[in-house]
């Protein structure tokens, strides 16, 4: 009996081997990466982060972009937020968008430190002032936000040339 469930796994592993070319068929992928800062809801449906995720998607699917999300755990305010931005940065996200007043405020504080870096505010409040940086957009959370997003990363990946 061992013997036969020994072999069976023998032809499985070897059954699943993909000798010759990858698959044709799988997306290949530019080496530029979009990231996503959001609340604790993420992208579930009827958040602010949906919209700008459709954005993403939408850009993704027209430059081969890499696209991604990082929710924000714990407690919704800037000190709890700065971790989970920084971890985006170590990943060198050529566009950055935030949603969500901590987020917002997190990421406007990181675009001084990172010109290379296409940041995308999304955060409902009043952003008088905040749109001053040449590489921060300010976007309303409204039905235009989806196409401001892909405008953006469209623009970026455009820009770096890949």
């Amino acid at each position: 009996m061992l013997l036969v469930v020994v072999a069976a796994g023998v032809w499985v592993h070897l059954a699943g081997r993909q000798d010759g070319p990858p698959d044709t068929r799988a997306r290949q992928y530019k080496e530029f990466d979009a990231c996503l800062l959001t609340g604790d809801k993420g992208i579930a449906e009827g958040t602010r982060a949906a919209s700008a995720w459709q954005g993403m998607q939408r850009a993704s699917s027209e430059t081969r972009a890499r696209i991604n999300y990082v929710p924000v755990t714990g407690a919704q305010s800037v000190t709890n937020t700065r971790p989970f931005l920084n971890s985006l940065m170590q990943r060198q996200c050529g566009v950055l968008i935030a949603v969500g007043a901590p987020q917002a405020r997190v990421a406007q504080e990181a675009a001084a430190q990172h010109p290379e870096v296409r940041f995308v505010l999304v955060d409902g409040a009043s952003t008088a002032g905040t749109g001053k940086a040449g590489n921060v957009t300010v976007a309303q959370p409204d039905e235009s936000l989806p196409g401001v997003v892909a405008d953006v990363i469209g623009r970026a990946v455009d820009a770096s040339g890949q």
